[in-house]
């Protein structure tokens, strides 16, 4: 629209607000309530002039809408021309009504009229987070209860074997043994969250929350412990720390292009040749997801059939995968007869209002421990080693 014709809209519509006011101002005077129907005649004059000058921007208000995106919102002035014309202020104007009103609609959007949280979003419940390990070490091992800081056991540490076959009225060979009394200290492990009381009221779920998450968290630092604690105080002395190193034996230098899954072999083999059986192998995921893209010069998969079903196995032996294996090292052995876990108090979750300044501060203080000592009755039983230097030892040469 050019500034000529808005200006004559503009001079109209003022003109038409003039009249109109002085029109409502007559018919509050009159006593039946009638505007002077010369000023009706004017107004409706008016009108017609303003819906002329309207008609001949019609076609290039329609020539721009076509070529818009999306649809041009209303203008008021398009309103006011719109409600003239559907005799929105005709009440006004015969004197049955003391005011007119009229609806003029524009595009919205709701980022752009909508300010805050005026559509509620759906809130859906509890508290999102990454998974903890599947399989924590304890779940491998046999455990038992103490009423002692100190769990005690006696272990053969030598034995002479003087059986024999004997000629009749000859002397039997004698045997001997040694046997050794050893301590395996209880340790704790623990850690505490200090939480406004406001945080621990006002948060949904936040309790659930706290007893499902925390003791996963610290059941990573006891694996980490029962595998491979230094027995250093306050740690935990850990199965790898005990076990028996990897030792080729007659597969030394024997081996052509050995693999992962041939140093496996052979540490059964060990376990074996000790009278141990083993019942499980430990090995960091990626370990075991490199051994399975194992291929041979023909492009298949050398270790095709060791997999089978959801519990993944090696020679009949199960697997299981945990990130406490260091990338690069194993452990095979027999956990149900080699070590022992022993609980003096099992894991806890606690909430204390009674914790240093926590009454007049207004904090609640969660505190997660357990106290738990490690038996590594037979280190026999386990066969440890890192993949690398083990894979040398058996390379024929």
């Amino acid at each position: 629209m050019d500034l000529e014709i808005k200006n004559q809209l503009d001079a109209i519509s003022n003109e038409i607000d003039a009249r109109v006011e002085k029109a409502s101002k007559q018919a509050e005077a009159n006593a039946l309530g009638k505007a002077d129907e010369v000023l009706k005649s004017e107004i409706s004059n008016l009108e017609t002039k303003f819906q002329e000058i309207h008609s001949r921007i019609d076609a290039q208000e329609v020539a721009n809408k076509k070529l818009a995106s999306g649809v041009t919102p209303k203008s008021f002035k398009q309103g006011l021309v719109d409600a003239i014309q559907k005799g929105g202020i005709e009440g006004l104007v015969n004197g049955s009504s003391r005011s007119a009103s009229f609806e003029i609609k524009a595009d919205m959007t709701t980022g752009a009229d909508f300010t805050g949280e005026v559509i509620p979003a759906d809130r859906v419940a509890g508290i999102k987070y990454d998974p903890t390990r599947p399989v924590h070490v304890r779940q491998l091992i046999p455990q038992g209860t103490t009423s002692s800081d100190v769990v005690r056991y006696v272990k053969e540490t030598g034995y002479s074997n003087g059986a024999s076959t004997k000629a009749e009225g000859a002397t039997l060979g004698q045997s001997d043994f040694d046997l050794t009394a050893y301590d395996a200290n209880v340790r704790k492990i623990g850690t505490y969250f200090r939480i406004s009381e406001e945080m621990l009221a006002d948060t949904p779920q936040l309790t659930s929350y706290l007893s499902a998450r925390a003791p996963e968290k610290l059941l990573t630092v006891e694996d980490t412990q029962l595998l491979s604690g230094n027995g250093t105080a306050p740690n935990l002395s850990g199965i790898i720390t005990d076990a028996t190193a990897f030792s080729a034996g007659a597969f030394a230098t024997a081996v052509a292009t050995p693999n992962e899954f041939d140093v496996l072999t052979v540490a059964l083999n060990q376990l074996a040749l000790a009278n141990y059986t083993a019942d499980y192998i430990m090995l960091n995921p990626s370990d075991f997801h490199k051994l399975l893209l194992r291929k041979s010069t023909t492009s298949e998969y050398l270790v095709n059939q060791a997999y089978q079903g959801l519990q993944p196995s090696f020679n009949g032996v199960p697997v299981v995968l945990n990130t406490a294996i260091p990338s690069g090292d194993y452990l095979v052995g027999n956990f149900g007869m080699g070590t022992q876990m022993w609980v003096r108090e099992n894991l806890s979750l606690e909430f204390f209002r009674e914790d240093g300044t926590n009454v007049r501060d207004g904090f609640v203080t969660v505190r997660l421990v357990e106290r738990i000592a490690l038996t590594n009755y037979l280190p026999l039983a386990f066969v440890t080693g890192d993949f690398a230097t083990d894979i040398a030892a058996i390379t024929s040469a």
